[in-house]
């Protein structure tokens, strides 16, 4: 046999072998039922266990059907492999009574893993009788976070659809090199407090190509997050990206480093935001461009908020201690629901500083929207409104 006959053979042997080494745990094999009704909790995490005893790559599978989890805590602490690649061809149910999980923070989480990887699946958090007991102002519980990583390396999350979460759907907290790609987000827009996706205190995060609906943010950045990357987005409904709320805490990480580009907004409450607490803060926000979005629709296109205090509450008559610099809008159409598009709310006792508007071009009921800015400071082209503005 020739040497370019033989080529090819090498390299499907290599193949075959790494799909040999890489071994695949069924969870239905560790107990799980795909009838909606039966807590397969213990199962998943038996499955989580012979996957992380593994001395190289393995994969979870879990085939089609409905799987109902009450609760599941994954933790890497003891893992000997650094590949486990989950494939879910299901869907995950969360308890539909809100009280079986109570304020337990989390309905599925992962902490302290390296080298995960969600591919597919819906994680259905059933949260409408949660959202509905809290939209009638009674005493419910505060609710859970439906797929959250905390203190993670290497976390890929593709093509999977989270819905109808009783608080956050997908919660990144302290954790580096994560890639969300391909995600659907879908709740209703009158559901409370159901974030899309929230990170907080991470650095090279990058959401790419998603959908996002809820009613909340679609996409919500906390303190002490560097080096974010979020880039073609489908936002609404919901309340938009937002960089804060900040500035709870007197001494609280900054935010840097973030690109958010080639987004549509549609029928959101806000665009871009920037809000911080009216409180006295260390915090920060700095090097931000917002770039190649596109408004449909929305209520506040482009807004900083430095004087966020619900109700009047929990705020001591200060400005905010969060200093704002180096934020730029870039390249931002479409139309205002209101007719100030722009408001950069600055700080009283720290001025926004190096705030730059380049080709933002506004409307508001078929004429040219306006612009308000208090505090800020920097450079603005193309419009006079802008231009007057800063």
């Amino acid at each position: 046999m020739s040497p370019l006959a033989i080529f090819p053979l090498f390299f499907i042997f290599l193949f075959k072998l790494s799909l040999a080494a890489n071994t695949i745990y069924n969870v239905q094999n560790y107990g799980a039922k795909s009838n909606a009704k039966t807590d397969s909790s213990k199962a998943f995490l038996s499955a989580w266990g012979a996957a992380c005893a593994s001395t190289s790559a393995a994969t979870i599978y879990v085939p089609r059907g409905s799987y109902l989890i009450r609760k599941a805590y994954f933790t890497g602490q003891t893992c000997k492999s650094n590949a486990i690649t989950i494939h879910i061809d299901g869907t995950l149910l969360a308890p539909s009574d809100y009280n079986v999980i109570g304020n337990d923070g989390n309905w599925i989480m992962f902490e302290k893993v390296n080298g995960v990887s969600i591919y597919g699946g819906t994680f259905d958090g059933q949260g409408v009788g949660l959202w509905t007991c809290k939209n009638s102002h009674k005493n419910c519980p505060k609710g859970t976070t439906a797929l959250a990583f905390y203190n993670s390396n290497n976390i890929v999350i593709n093509g999977v659809t989270a819905q109808n979460s009783q608080m956050f759907h997908i919660l990144v907290d302290g954790c580096h090199n994560v890639k969300l790609q391909g995600v659907k987000v879908s709740a209703p827009g009158n559901s409370p407090n159901t974030d899309g996706i929230h990170v907080q205190s991470s650095s090279g995060v990058s959401i790419m190509n998603s959908h996002i609906g809820t009613g909340d943010d679609c996409i919500s950045i906390g303190p002490g997050n560097s080096n974010l990357w979020i880039e073609g987005i489908a936002c609404g409904p919901g309340h938009g990206i937002s960089i804060g709320s900040l500035g709870w805490e007197s001494q609280e990480q900054g935010v840097q480093n973030v690109t958010v580009k080639t987004v549509t907004f549609t029928g959101t409450q806000n665009g871009v935001r920037v809000k911080t607490w009216a409180r006295p803060s260390s915090g920060f926000v700095r090097n931000v461009l917002f770039q190649h979005i596109v408004m449909s629709n929305v209520q506040n296109p482009i807004i900083i908020d430095q004087n966020y205090c619900p109700n009047h509450e929990s705020c001591p008559h200060q400005g905010s201690g969060v200093k704002i610099s180096d934020v730029t809008y870039q390249d931002i159409h479409g139309t205002s629901a209101t007719e100030v598009a722009v408001k950069l709310d600055c700080s009283k006792t720290n001025p926004c500083i190096g705030i730059t508007l380049e080709d933002v071009n506004l409307s508001y009921k078929n004429g040219r929207a306006e612009a308000s800015c208090v505090n800020a400071g920097g450079r603005a082209s193309g419009f006079k409104e802008l231009t007057g503005c800063l």
